[in-house]
């Protein structure tokens, strides 16, 4: 009956052990994002009035065909507060809403919250490692690809052009 016990301690020990090194490695693998966090006068000193406007009071550019409405380089669109990477140019598309529109987003980039303000039920996108308000997500976008449309405001992001 000793025998017993002990084998089945051992064996308790053991499958403990081999769960904990699992999950060490398991949470080695995992790349977590370093938020940047600014005092809001800070952001201020860092940013234009349109850009805090947007970025950090969650304000909305005018619908036009200015900045990168029309855009169509090959490069990636970073943050403009962060300079952390979006949207690459191949997911772009002229979506004639009078934003940048784009089909998908550079994997862990965006972070996704429902948004009730207007009167409306939406999804806003925030750059993940800011927070910074980039725009919203709608289920309109080309049914080709992804069938989504990140709608997002011109001074919310940068275009860095692909040599």
């Amino acid at each position: 009956m000793k025998q017993l016990l002990a084998f089945f301690t051992l064996t308790l020990i053991l499958s403990c052990t081999s769960n904990a090194q699992k999950t060490n490695t398991k949470n080695k693998m995992i790349k977590k994002t370093v938020k940047i966090i600014k005092t809001d006068t800070e952001w201020k000193l860092a940013l234009s009035d349109q850009e805090y406007y947007v970025l950090r009071e969650k304000g909305t550019d005018r619908a036009s065909n200015d900045g990168y409405t029309q855009h169509f380089e090959k490069g990636t669109y970073i943050c403009r507060a962060c300079n952390a990477q979006l949207f690459e140019s191949n997911s772009k598309f002229e979506s004639h809403c009078g934003w940048p529109s784009f089909d998908d987003a550079i994997k862990g980039t965006i972070d996704f919250t429902k948004d009730t303000t207007a009167g409306m039920i939406r999804t806003e996108i925030t750059c993940t490692k800011c927070d910074s308000h980039l725009g919203h997500i709608f289920d309109d976008g080309p049914k080709e690809t992804t069938g989504k449309r990140y709608c997002v405001n011109t001074s919310s992001i940068k275009f860095v052009k692909t040599e």
